[in-house]
């Protein structure tokens, strides 16, 4: 179970890393292509929330493979869950049903991690 909860760590965090990347360094408009709900947030609201994914996404993996505080990974884990819960609300208000499915996956995936590293397979 450790190398399966490793490797949904990992896949996370390329996935937080690379959407993280996108939202702090593209402007609001470059992104509305892709992303049409960031019209409802501030270009300083998007940069932030993609810079908070980054974050999280060096959280699920470095604390735990330096051994530095490594409580931070499942913390990490949890709170990529709950922003994927706000993330949900998002798209069910703007009526963006495949975004809902993308965010379903991500919030299992991220509850998963942080159950195993703050349960039974913790650091």
């Amino acid at each position: 179970m450790n190398i399966v909860l490793w490797v949904v760590q990992g896949l996370l965090a390329l996935a937080f890393l690379f959407a993280g990347y996108t939202k702090a360094t593209k402007s609001r408009a470059d992104l509305s292509g892709q992303m049409p709900w960031v019209e409802d947030f501030s270009d300083g609201q998007v940069k932030i929330i993609g810079i908070l994914e980054v974050l999280a996404a060096f959280g699920l993996i470095l604390p735990a493979v330096t051994g530095i505080l490594p409580v931070l990974t499942p913390i990490a884990a949890a709170a990529l869950a709950v922003t994927m819960v706000g993330a949900l609300v998002v798209h069910l208000r703007r009526k963006e049903y495949p975004g809902i499915v993308v965010n379903v996956v991500l919030l299992l995936l991220s509850a998963f991690v942080a159950w195993g590293r703050f349960g039974p397979y913790s650091f």
